[in-house]
């Protein structure tokens, strides 16, 4: 795990210098597709050439680093489509690369210890990857294209389909903690599970968990404290139209 210094993003810091302090960005700049060369450029330069509003760019990079995101409540449609194009590319890098490498190595250390706690926490993690995609496949296929339809409303585009009763309540209700579990698996390999040669196995297990739980947070709160307002706000536009 890096030990980051804990510094307040600005528009003018050197995107390169950002990453340099806290590694965890570059997921950041992955979810948003902003490519990696970014030379000399400042933060700024970087939102402008590829479209993102600035402060909602240094609002998440300092959710990175440890600050609460200040509430976003104007509606900007470019910032919608920005933060469904995030949240849509972590679902990606979830379900078809962090989960299924967390997956392997429990499975790889089950090849050579033969304790039954093992296969248990392999149950667990099954169990626990089954929820979480259901989950992130609700949020794909009904709130995302919820919302989207909400900002082609407000923009006054024609691609839009009549609105049913659904509303970002039952968003708020529906989206549990996917958090805890994984808590839960990382308590006990470090205090419970017996070594069987597989120490360095454990290892590369646990830096996965934190790194996973390190990005699930970021995510959680961006949908918390940002997404959610935004949709209700949207949601209060239409109402008054």
């Amino acid at each position: 795990m890096h030990i980051f210094n804990k510094i307040f993003v600005l528009p003018e810091m050197k995107a390169s210098e950002i990453i340099i302090n806290n590694p965890y960005l570059i997921l950041m700049y992955e979810h948003f597709e902003i490519k990696l060369e970014v030379r000399e450029k400042t933060i700024e330069q970087i939102c402008n050439e590829n479209n993102i509003n600035t402060t909602l760019f240094l609002t998440i990079a300092n959710l990175f680093n440890g600050y609460k995101p200040l509430p976003i409540t104007a509606y900007i449609s470019e910032d919608i489509q920005a933060i469904i194009k995030y949240l849509g590319n972590s679902h990606k890098y979830y379900i078809k690369e962090i989960y299924p490498q967390i997956q392997k190595i429990i499975k790889d250390i089950h090849k050579i210890n033969t304790h039954p706690e093992i296969l248990m926490i392999e149950k667990f993690f099954d169990n626990y990857f089954e929820e979480v995609s259901e989950h992130m496949e609700y949020e794909n296929n009904v709130v995302f294209p919820y919302v989207l339809n909400l900002d082609a409303q407000l923009t006054n585009k024609n691609n839009y389909y009549k609105l049913n009763s659904y509303s970002v309540v039952e968003y708020r209700e529906h989206h549990n903690d996917i958090e805890e579990k994984l808590t839960d698996l990382k308590n006990l390999l470090i205090k419970y599970l017996p070594i069987d040669n597989d120490q360095s196995l454990r290892r590369k297990l646990l830096f996965y968990l934190f790194e996973l739980e390190y990005d699930l947070n970021i995510h959680s709160q961006i949908e918390d404290n940002i997404l959610i307002p935004l949709v209700e706000k949207m949601e209060k536009l239409i109402a008054e139209k």
